[in-house]
């Protein structure tokens, strides 16, 4: 790891466009940018984007979240190599005293962080609270929520999202609840309608968790919770690894979803050679690109998010725009303005691009962590 440069220099992607300049650093915020606006499409100089936001890892580096502190240091130093510079630690559904534990092993991993890891910023709790009809590659321990268990769960470990599927009896109290509470709710892992979608955002839900995976489909006399999604959110968070989600569909809900933003639903897998890996208490295989349970079922990713990037591109998307979705987005949706941008005062979380969008270098803090430097210094 380096010492903290005090000037980077390239085409900056400020959140009012582009300037052919320099970040000027201090004590690991950004302190300025100077330059001026630019195409960078008419230079060879270093692209300079925000640092990645993940808000749902589950692995990566042959580690799954599951098996506790060490597996999230190595998590988080995995993705830290593909630009991620905040995640967060993701769960699977399991029994409740395995989901209590690892809540522990995360919160103790986050009083001592990895400092050469991704900044993890809490937990995603993607379940166990979902419908056992609609468990994905989840394994079957799914449960029914409650206000108090919710409250027990937060008080183990800074949970910041959690997936619920709204349908399930119960659910409408504590979505509102966990609202109340500043949590963000997402929906997924769901057979509900699009009425039950609806009716959920009316109570504080405010994301769908890879949208298109594991919820009820859009179809035109029965929507479904994609129709929900499409037709009222603000926020959606996406598998682009062309995998899961056709192009088509993705740039549907591009089209359709403001602020639509990714994720790799990474697992152990991401990172490393074909194999077999862990995901929970699942074995999955990591084969043709992709991960899948033995019967096929599709689990997890082995995405990383500078792919991610590169897939938003060959969709249509803009490197500036496709940025915003890896990037400024996942963070307003947790609230966070001092990450996800480049703009003074922020994190200096910063991630060199090549003009083929080939990653060089991850700047964490202002610190070199990954790749070459390309500074200049006062």
């Amino acid at each position: 790891m380096s010492t903290a440069p005090t000037r980077l220099a390239g085409n900056v992607l400020t959140p009012e466009g582009w300037r052919l300049g320099e970040i000027r650093l201090e004590q690991g915020r950004i302190a300025a940018i100077e330059g001026s606006p630019v195409d960078p499409s008419t230079n060879d100089a270093p692209r300079l984007i925000p640092g990645f936001v993940d808000l749902h890892v589950h692995g990566g580096g042959g580690a799954d979240a599951m098996e506790g502190r060490e597996a999230v240091s190595t998590l988080a130093r995995t993705h830290l190599r593909f630009g991620t510079t905040s995640l967060l630690a993701t769960t699977m559904t399991a029994r409740p005293e395995e989901v209590r534990a690892v809540l522990g092993e995360i919160s103790g991993y986050m009083e001592a962080p990895d400092p050469a890891a991704s900044r993890v910023l809490g937990v995603h709790l993607e379940g166990p609270f979902i419908n056992p009809g609609k468990l994905g590659a989840q394994p079957a321990h799914a449960q029914v929520a409650s206000v108090a268990e919710m409250d027990e769960l937060m008080a183990l470990a800074p949970i910041l999202l959690i997936t619920l599927a709204p349908e399930i009896s119960g659910h409408g109290e504590v979505i509102r609840h966990l609202t109340d509470k500043g949590v963000r709710v997402q929906l997924g892992h769901t057979l509900g309608s699009y009425e039950e979608g609806v009716e959920a955002l009316s109570h504080g839900a405010c994301g769908f968790t890879h949208l298109f995976n594991a919820m009820t489909a859009l179809h035109h006399r029965k929507p479904g919770m994609v129709g929900a999604a499409l037709a009222h959110a603000e926020y959606a968070e996406i598998i682009p690894d062309l995998l899961h989600v056709h192009p088509g569909a993705i740039r549907t809900a591009l089209r359709c979803i403001p602020r639509l933003y990714a994720v790799t639903d990474s697992t152990a897998a991401a990172g490393m050679p074909d194999g077999d890996y862990r995901l929970g208490e699942q074995k999955v295989t990591k084969c043709l690109g992709g991960v899948r349970l033995a019967d096929g079922t599709l689990a997890g990713s082995t995405l990383t998010m500078d792919q991610a990037l590169r897939n938003f591109v060959s969709v249509g998307l803009s490197l500036a725009e496709a940025s915003d979705r890896l990037s400024r987005f996942p963070a307003d949706f947790l609230g966070r303005r001092d990450i996800g941008r480049l703009e003074a005062g922020a994190r200096a979380d910063i991630v060199t691009l090549d003009p083929e969008l080939t990653l060089t270098s991850v700047h964490l803090d202002g610190r070199l962590v990954s790749g070459e430097p390309h500074v200049t210094h006062a």
